[in-house]
């Protein structure tokens, strides 16, 4: 399995952000509005992003050999869970920061409700950064390195009996 690219992660906050940003203009146009975000919104986000952190640090432990006996099957799906936390807080921050965009470019500053919005959107789009951060990391804390190849190994027995 290949870690995730940080550039993919970029491009599908910058995707989402432009897809979001189209949406809600849209739908102010046509008369709705933009509502807070709720502080449970990027609680929750970083409360996943500390629990992807803890599991990457029990299999980096695991993989330095300081924590014998550790699951593995843990350990696979550690590595699918921060890939997908990478992915999440990518799309999450393009949500919430293309909500800031809106407040921003109409220059609605001024307005408590407004200013409400961009505050609490700006706040979650911060911890959909940390959620992206950390599961790019705890990736790489992940990887285990490849096996050596000793002379006594399967893949040395086989270059041997073919010379």
């Amino acid at each position: 399995m290949r870690r995730t690219s940080r550039a993919r992660v970029l491009a599908i906050a910058l995707a989402s952000t432009l897809l979001s940003f189209t949406a809600l203009r849209l739908l102010e146009s046509r008369g709705g509005t933009l509502l807070p975000v709720p502080p449970i919104a990027w609680v929750a986000v970083l409360l996943i992003a500390a629990v992807v952190g803890v599991l990457a640090w029990n299999v980096r432990q695991y993989v330095r050999g300081k924590r014998p006996g550790f699951d593995v099957l843990l350990a696979a799906r550690t590595v699918v869970l921060a890939s997908a936390s990478a992915y999440t807080g990518g799309l999450l921050f393009g949500w919430y920061a293309a909500q800031v965009l809106v407040v921003l470019l109409a220059g609605d500053l001024d307005i408590a409700g407004r200013r409400d919005v961009a505050l609490s959107a700006g706040v979650s789009a911060l911890a959909a950064v940390v959620l992206a951060v950390v599961g790019l990391v705890a990736e790489r804390w992940c990887e285990v390195p490849p096996p050596e190849d000793d002379e006594g190994g399967p893949g040395a027995s086989a270059a041997g009996s073919a010379a």
